[in-house]
């Protein structure tokens, strides 16, 4: 499957690749060399750490998501992991323009503190960081301050019409709680297999292929 037998090609069109909380770019390396040799142009999120204010970090993403639209002209498709999906469903919300459709990867859409304890305190202290002034991290603001105060806002708008948004989730994931990966406003996919492992699992890349190929079929 990591060769992507048993899966549709790809016609070119362009993916963007979000990683998790406390991951880079790397960490969805795998997937992009898979999609590239499916047949996608994946495009990195250009990430070292998945860190930073929401509100400063979709913004940014918002802007490599025109960019990678105006490029290819056509629209893209969102994968995110952990956070990164969360950060998709916002780029949704946002920019439904831009965008064929979103693939989440066991991401916390429900509850973004619905996480093993051991990630809350890691959660916990990047924002404790922050708050004393560490560049490129989220700060304790971002939970309840103004600064994010539209990012939660549009956390909890409706879905647009005219993207199609998948949420893979698995009960043995081990770091989120399976059950906020549930937004009624997407189609849920259960795969088997641990948080981390969903950037290599070949159950998540069947999933992943079979998203890719319904979100740019003609009249979707």
């Amino acid at each position: 499957m990591l060769r992507g037998e048993g899966v549709a090609r790809g016609d070119g069109q362009p993916v963007l690749l979000v990683p998790g909380f406390l991951a880079g770019d790397a960490s969805l390396t795998p997937m992009a060399r898979w999609l590239r040799e499916l047949g996608y142009r994946p495009a990195r999120a250009r990430m070292r750490v998945n860190v930073d204010c929401a509100t400063k970090a979709v913004e940014r993403l918002e802007r490599e998501l025109e960019q990678l639209v105006e490029r290819h002209g056509r629209g893209a498709v969102v994968i995110g992991q952990s956070r990164g999906g969360s950060m998709a469903r916002l780029l949704a919300v946002r920019r439904p323009d831009l965008l064929d459709g979103i693939v989440c990867l066991g991401s916390p859409l429900l509850d973004p503190l619905a996480v093993h304890p051991l990630v809350r305190i890691q959660i916990v202290a990047v924002g404790l960081l922050g708050t004393l002034g560490v560049p490129g991290l989220f700060t304790r603001e971002c939970r309840d301050g103004d600064c994010c105060a539209l990012a939660r806002e549009q956390a909890r708008a409706p879905f647009p019409d005219g993207v199609r948004f998948v949420s893979l989730y698995s009960r043995s994931d081990g770091i989120v709680d399976w059950r906020t990966c549930l937004d009624p406003a997407a189609e849920l996919v259960e795969v088997g297999g641990s948080h981390v492992g969903m950037a290599v699992n070949p159950s998540v890349f069947r999933a992943v292929g079979s998203a890719l190929a319904a979100a740019s079929a003609p009249g979707r």
